[in-house]
This record gives structure tokens, sequence and C-alpha cells, in this order.
């Protein structure tokens, strides 16, 4: 059984690149891990693919970093985002 972890928040959302702001406030986030993002009205699970921090892309994301995360659905802001982990 997974068990999910929150890590963060959406603070914004771009719709015409499909990229959700999150505000890492709990635990890191790294390539490959999966993620579960859930609010009023959002409820979807990815793979973190794609995560830039300032523009760059990056490999893993700290506690208190705010990174741009490519999502494959529509994030709104103070959707919650958690870590599945197996």
């Amino acid at each position: 059984m997974a068990e999910e972890k929150r890590i963060g928040v959406v603070t914004h959302y771009f719709g015409k690149i499909s990229v959700a702001i999150i505000k890492v406030e709990e635990e890191g986030l790294k390539m490959g891990d999966t993620v579960h993002i859930k609010g009023r009205s959002s409820d979807f699970t990815q793979k973190v693919e794609s995560m830039e921090l300032e523009h760059k892309a990056i490999q893993e994301a700290k506690v208190g970093e705010t990174i741009g995360l490519k999502v494959s659905e529509h994030a709104r802001e103070g959707d919650v985002v958690y870590k599945i982990i197996e």
C-alpha cells in the first residue's frame, strides 16, 4: 500500500505551458518521484518528469524552494501536493 506525504502547495498555475508553481514546505522532491495533486476540483497523480528552479532544470527540489513543475492536468492555487511513497 502506497503512503502519501504532504510536501507543499501550488501557489500559481500557468495554463499555456502547463506549469504549476509549488512551494516545497515539508520534504524534498526528486525527478522520477510520483506526486498526487489534490484540491477542490483537482485530483491527479503523475510522475515528476520536468522541474525548474529560477528557469533552470533541476534534478531535486529542497525544502524552502519554490519550483516550477510541468503537470499533466490543470492545477489550481491552493492545491496540496503529496509525494507517493511506495
